[in-house]
């Protein structure tokens, strides 16, 4: 079942590298750094990610797994990791990863 089909789950454990390399392919514009997964997403100006933002806090309180995030004026950093699974990536962080990259598709088509 592809990232975007799935929903978080209470209690994801951390992901092996093998499982993490693999499901990483699904989302390919996002970076391992450390023990958490990161993207930058880009923007016109600074309504356009105050509104991205607020579309992404939509799926964030559905899913119930937060990022960190970094607002700018043209530009909003998401940083996931699992801090119940030891601060590690989890299957959680990779479908949220694979939603926000559908949702920041979605504004950029609108």
């Amino acid at each position: 079942m592809k990232l975007l089909e799935q929903r978080c789950t209470h209690g994801a454990p951390a992901l092996d590298a093998g499982a993490l390399a693999a499901l990483m392919l699904e989302v390919p514009q996002w970076q391992l750094e450390g023990q958490r997964i990161v993207r930058s997403f880009e923007f016109k100006n600074y309504h356009e990610t105050i509104a991205f933002v607020n579309a992404l806090a939509w799926m964030i309180h559905a899913e119930d797994h937060h990022p960190e995030l970094t607002v700018r004026y043209r530009h909003c950093i998401v940083s996931y990791t699992t801090h119940s699974a030891g601060n590690a990536v989890s299957l959680n962080d990779l479908i949220c990863a694979a939603k926000a990259d559908a949702l920041y598709e979605e504004r950029k088509r609108a």
